[in-house]
Parts: C-alpha cells; structure tokens; sequence
C-alpha cells in the first residue's frame, strides 16, 4: 500500500512514558527506497537519529549502502534479510556495531525485522549474529519460563524469553526500563493484553505481574536502557 504520511523527527520521544503499539495501531510509511516500508515504533532525531522501527522489506527489494554511525541491531521476524555479509532467516538476532555497514539485498521471500538504530555505548564493539531457532535454552527465574541471552553489555541486557502457557511471574520493577516485542503468543499483565507483534516500552523503575494465558508467549526483551 503507498503511504505518503510525513516520517516525524520525534515520535514516542519520552523515555519517561510508557508506550504500547499493537498490531492494529500500526501504520507504514514508504522509504526513500522502493519496495521498503517502516513502522515507526519511537524516534528522537537530535544529534543522532536514535529510531526503533520495523521493517518490510518487498521480495527482491534493495536498500542503499549505509553505515551505521550509532549502531545497528535487529531482529528477522519474517522472511530471510540479506546483505553482502549473509543470508539471515526468521528467528536470527543481528548485532552491527558503530562504524559497521553494508548494503542491504532483499531475497523473493522477502523480509520484515524489528530494529534499532543508533543506540549503541560506543564501547559496545561486539558484532554478532544469533540464529535462535538452534541456541540452547535456559531455565528461566519461575517454572514454565525458558531465557535465551542474547547480548549484555553494561546495564543492558537482551534475551527471548519463552512462556508456557498459564505461567505466571513475581511482580518486579524495571530498574533503566524493559522494552518488549511479542514474537508469538499472547503476552500478558495486569494493564493489558498483547497479541503477537505488539511493541511495549515500560519506562524506568515501571512494575508489573506478566503472565500468559492458554497460547503461551515468545518475546524479545531489553532491559536496563531506558534510565
């Protein structure tokens, strides 16, 4: 669909405020390149352009050679992403770090990613790629609950976390905030209920009970970012 709306310099700007995206919420706006749209999720354009996004990406799409002056890191959630590095199917966790780039080709499967650019600690230098439909899962705090970590550096952490269904965790706070992709499932807590593809960003020293229902829940989930 050809969306023409105007892509705003700030959007979801205040760390400080909770935010929830639903699926249904979501709204595409076109790229500068054909056959590439993005769902904006937050954006704060000041001295660097700090954006979390999702990505379609048409089948046999390009993106123009960029390098990443604050960081890349992203998440396939649909089709296979590819550059001249690899080929990243569904499931694989991509970390590019500042002064990395590369030059996106997209496949005729085509591809959708969850990603955030410019919000990488420029001590942060791991480059990584994680195919999670084969790393080992952990057991997780509470039975029922599965982690798999995927990156930590200094306060922040990211993992997926499998949720059984009709598993139920303590209620916690979120010291530097906790920001939330549904993968699958239906994820849960006492302020609402988030189908798969719903973005959550709970804001520093926020709390809650999360729990699932029936269906279960996979999510990714960064921690200790947001203070």
């Amino acid at each position: 669909m050809n969306n023409t709306k105007i892509d705003p310099l700030y959007f979801n700007a205040d760390l400080e405020k909770r935010v929830v995206i639903r699926p249904e919420d979501y709204q595409w706006v076109d790229s500068p390149m054909p056959g590439v749209e993005r769902m904006r999720l937050d954006r704060i354009c000041d001295d660097v352009d700090r954006v979390t996004t999702i990505v379609r990406y048409a089948p046999n799409s390009e993106f123009s050679p960029h390098t990443h002056t604050g960081g890349e890191e992203f998440f396939v959630l649909e089709g296979a992403f590819a550059d001249e590095h690899a080929i990243y199917p569904a499931g694989t966790y991509v970390r590019n770090p500042i002064g990395t780039s590369h030059t996106p080709r997209i496949g005729e499967a085509g591809a959708t990613i969850f990603v955030k650019l410019d919000q990488f600690d420029a001590e942060d230098t791991e480059q990584k790629a994680i195919d999670t439909l084969t790393t080992e899962w952990r057991q997780g705090l509470v039975d029922g609950l599965t982690v798999m970590p995927l990156h930590s550096f200094s306060y922040e952490s990211v993992a997926l976390v499998k949720w059984a269904p009709n598993t139920k965790f303590q209620p916690h706070q979120h010291w530097g905030g906790e920001e939330i992709f549904v993968l699958s499932g239906t994820f849960y807590d006492e302020h609402g209920e988030y189908p798969t593809g719903t973005w959550l960003r709970n804001p520093h020293l926020s709390q809650h009970t999360p729990f699932t229902k029936d269906d279960g829940a996979l999510i990714y989930v960064k921690v200790g970012h947001l203070a």
